[in-house]
């Protein structure tokens, strides 16, 4: 992107805010609905500040893919058991369960015997946690190939899919902090996964939810987690992350982007039908910051708008300044001792590959995995990857028999394997 392309957007992101200033009706409603576009996928994947020609691409071939999957797509569509737990403010938040077939065979590896012992253990739990502005269904293919292989949790952060308003945000005006997803976690965990071991995933936003959970509790760490996923996410210094942009770019949008979100949370009415009203439009943008390959499926992009407009511009403000003050590198010190999976795509622009690999040499031991032709929903884009590699992080943990095979579209098959038990 040139300069005066990120500087004409910046351009358009001012006038919203300037129009919220004079307060006109008209103004405001045209302005806000190509700004709160905008910034709703700038919380997802997506950010202010790309070429009006990027935004235009593919209008038709995206409506038709957005029509057939909201009449029949089946992402997203896996449900398990449901449930609820309530954190220390009193938000609701959505979780559900999907149970592993039992396992009655008599060859356990040693590892898992090692960890869980010769008597039948609590099962190994999989809790997975979904990135800002998403939801948990963003981990459709790895749930869907993990089904009856190992016990899963699934879960809503709060003010996000079937989860409640954050009730600190909404009823006191409390900040949101990465902190306060943290205390979630343990909310989650204590009421899903009361006992036994086990495995954390997060994507983004659920990675830095992880380690706000080993900062706040690194007793549950070191006493009931046995592995650990880090996909796309970083440990700090998101502030310096410019989006893919030119120096010229980062700095309007940075500059006007406060005042903005300001005014977007305060007119979310206004902004929501905006966004319906622009939706062709911000479909590029979806695509740009979420996804790096240019044969991604367009269901599966349509998916991603779909997960990504459900977030209440409200929301979308409310969380956006959390990220500029987390910093949890130390807490990383946690998963040192423990097997651990980093994942990136090497084309994101939201947590730049950069950030994973900070990440990695803080934990010498872990597995950097570093997917080219991938962008920031790594897990929808290149999902046989990330299975591939979540399904061999399980098996070192012993969270599932080494003979147990997982496939990347959802399959799941089991036989004797050749290789040395692990």
């Amino acid at each position: 992107m040139s300069e005066s392309s990120a500087e004409a957007v910046a351009d358009v992101v001012a006038s919203a805010a300037a129009a919220s200033a004079a307060g006109a009706a008209g103004s405001w409603r045209r302005a806000t609905g190509i700004a709160g576009a905008a910034i709703g996928v700038l919380a997802a994947g997506a950010a202010a500040g790309v070429a009006v020609e990027r935004m235009t691409v593919g209008r038709g071939m995206r409506r038709k893919a957005r029509l057939a999957l909201d009449s029949a797509g089946p992402y997203g569509t896996l449900r398990g058991t449901p449930g609820k737990a309530y954190s220390d403010d009193g938000t609701e938040l959505y979780y559900e369960v999907d149970e592993a077939e039992p396992d009655t065979g008599p060859n356990l590896s040693p590892r898992r015997r090692r960890l869980f012992g010769r008597k039948a253990p609590a099962p190994v739990t999989v809790v997975f946690c979904h990135g800002y502005c998403l939801s948990q269904d963003s981990w459709h293919f790895q749930r869907a190939a993990l089904r009856g292989v190992v016990r899963t949790v699934h879960w809503d952060q709060r003010s996000h899919g079937r989860s409640g308003r954050g009730v600190a945000q909404t009823r006191d005006r409390v900040p949101l902090a990465i902190d306060q997803l943290g205390r979630d976690l343990k909310a989650v965990l204590d009421a899903a996964v009361p006992d036994g071991p086990i495995v954390l995933v997060g994507h983004s936003m659920g990675g830095m939810t992880m380690m706000a959970l080993a900062s706040e509790f690194p007793e549950l760490i070191r006493d009931r987690v046995v592995a650990t996923a880090f996909v796309g996410t970083s440990s700090g210094r998101l502030g310096e992350v410019n989006f893919g942009l030119p120096v010229a770019g980062v700095n309007a949008v940075r500059r006007i982007l406060p005042g903005v979100l300001k005014a977007l949370g305060q007119q979310a009415e206004l902004v929501e039908k905006g966004r319906r009203a622009t939706a062709d439009l911000f479909a590029g943008i979806i695509k740009r910051y979420s996804f790096a390959g240019r044969d991604v499926d367009p269901a599966v992009e349509r998916f991603a708008e779909r997960m990504i407009e459900s977030t209440p511009i409200d929301v979308v403000a409310e969380f956006y300044p959390a990220f500029t003050d987390h910093d949890k590198t130390e807490a990383l010190a946690c998963f040192r001792d423990m097997p651990v999976l980093v994942l990136a795509g090497v084309r994101d622009l939201v947590t730049p590959s950069e950030h994973s690999e900070a990440i990695a040499d803080l934990l010498p031991d872990a597995e950097l995995v570093l997917v080219p032709d991938a962008g920031h929903l790594v897990m929808l884009e290149h999902p046989e990857v990330v299975t591939d590699r979540l399904a061999d992080l399980l098996t070192r943990a012993g969270a599932v028999p080494a003979g147990a095979t997982v496939s990347g579209y959802g399959t799941t098959s089991s036989t004797r394997s050749s290789a040395p038990p692990r």
